[in-house]
């Protein structure tokens, strides 16, 4: 078995896509060093003195993974501090940078690839087609069987949203047997009101404690990975943040696509919005950036720890300052 990379670079923007990407470089690692150290980091949780203490050799030969999420948006002076690193990285240290791919950051981008590192691109279907694929392959990981008509019928009774897409077969997986066929999704999705991270979500921002627990139990009772859950709730703190103070010149349409939501979506975000303080949504970022961290190896227990952040992130929708 080959030695994990040292630099991993993972590039686009479907975030599903990117934390899966990311949470089999980790594995990787760790296949070969269960105890190895992981700091899975965001722009806003970089500093100087992090990147160092992160990166530097180890005084008793312990590996350490450093991921960099959304490297893009690092600040000028953190990226340069990153190319530099890339020039000589340390032997014990495997980093792995997530980058939207765009012309932003670009530098980084670059050094990382000038670097040797190992590529992972992330570009989720577009087509309704590929959305099918995405379907069948999610079955096949999974070691089942969906049909074609089937696969189909799930993805018009879903939509796009490639983790709603993702959750609802995670879900049809845990709550059916044998090969699933279009009258299984359509008794699944009649029959049965659908629990995902998304209902988790919405009830959290909107500060309903109780029924966002509920959903959360339910979710986590069908089988929702507690990756995509937090994902969800990750979604929608930056969509009410978006909702709330949008861009000045951007209209409401590529605002949504920006957002990759359809358009309809924005209404209900901007009625979530309200009662959001910048200090309240500042506050459930960081809860959301801390459950990732614990979710992904820094804890124990997910279960509890997004229960700890439904919680938190409801309670932030009342902060004020």
């Amino acid at each position: 078995m080959p030695a994990p990379a040292l630099v991993t670079l993972i590039v686009g923007t479907e975030e599903l896509l990117v934390d899966r990407a990311v949470a089999a470089a980790v594995a990787e690692v760790r296949e070969s060093d269960p105890d190895v150290d992981v700091h899975d980091l965001m722009p806003a949780q970089v500093g100087p003195s992090t990147l160092v203490e992160a990166t530097s050799p180890s005084l008793f030969g312990d590996r350490r993974v450093v991921v960099l999420r959304s490297a893009q948006d690092l600040v000028k002076d953190l990226a340069a501090t990153v190319v530099d690193y890339l020039k000589a990285p340390a032997d014990d240290v495997h980093m792995v940078i997530a980058h939207a791919g765009g012309a932003k950051g670009k530098v980084l981008l670059q050094a990382a690839q000038k670097a040797g590192a190992r590529r992972v691109d992330c570009k989720g279907p577009t087509k309704g087609p590929e959305r099918v694929a995405f379907v069948r392959g999610e079955f096949s990981g999974a070691g089942r069987q969906i049909t074609a008509d089937a696969a189909q019928a799930l993805v018009d009774a879903v939509g796009t949203d490639l983790r709603e897409i993702a959750a609802a077969c995670t879900q049809l997986v845990a709550d059916t047997e044998g090969r699933v066929d279009a009258a299984a999704v359509a008794r699944y999705h009649s029959g049965k009101a659908e629990a995902s991270g998304f209902s988790v979500a919405d009830h959290a921002i909107e500060g309903r404690i109780a029924e966002a627990l509920e959903q959360l139990r339910w979710s986590l009772a069908v089988g929702t990975a507690p990756v995509l859950i937090n994902s969800a709730l990750a979604g929608a703190v930056r969509g009410v943040a978006a909702a709330g103070r949008p861009p000045k010149g951007i209209g409401e349409a590529d605002l949504a696509k920006r957002l990759r939501i359809p358009p309809w979506k924005m209404r209900s975000l901007r009625q979530q919005a309200r009662g959001w303080s910048p200090a309240g949504l500042a506050r459930a970022m960081g809860v959301v950036a801390e459950t990732d961290a614990l979710i992904k190896g820094a804890g124990r227990d997910p279960e509890y720890a997004l229960e700890r952040a439904v919680i938190e992130i409801a309670r932030a929708r009342g902060v004020r300052g």
